[in-house]
């Protein structure tokens, strides 16, 4: 959707309407920023025009050795009380592509029409 820049992410919004799918890119790496990332999904999904968006999160940076888990993502975003839409949590590395296919696969497979 957009980058996560703090001062472009008020501008996110205006991209909301007719959206049937977020990626959400975590950099799992970052402990310390994890509570912020949790806040802004939840902000996004919680939008009305966000509806009916499926969630594809992106556990980006698998390579790194201190980087948190996919289930450890779940719980820290707090994924398992959402019930009302599709979502799925994608092990990455944007540097070499892992997992980008899978993830996009489980988007277009899941996609209503």
């Amino acid at each position: 959707l957009c980058g996560g820049q703090d001062k472009i992410r008020p501008l996110w919004r205006h991209y909301y309407t007719g959206t049937q799918g977020l990626i959400f890119v975590v950099d799992c790496a970052d402990r310390d920023r994890i509570d912020e990332a949790r806040q802004e999904l939840h902000r996004i999904i919680n939008d009305r025009e966000m509806r009916d968006a499926m969630i594809l999160i992106f556990a980006n940076k698998q390579d790194l050795p201190d980087a948190m888990k996919p289930h450890e993502i779940q719980e820290k975003l707090g994924l398992t009380r959402i019930r009302d839409r599709n979502w799925y949590v994608q092990p990455s590395c944007a540097t070499t592509g892992d997992g980008l296919y899978e993830g996009l696969t489980w988007l277009t497979s899941n996609y209503k029409s």
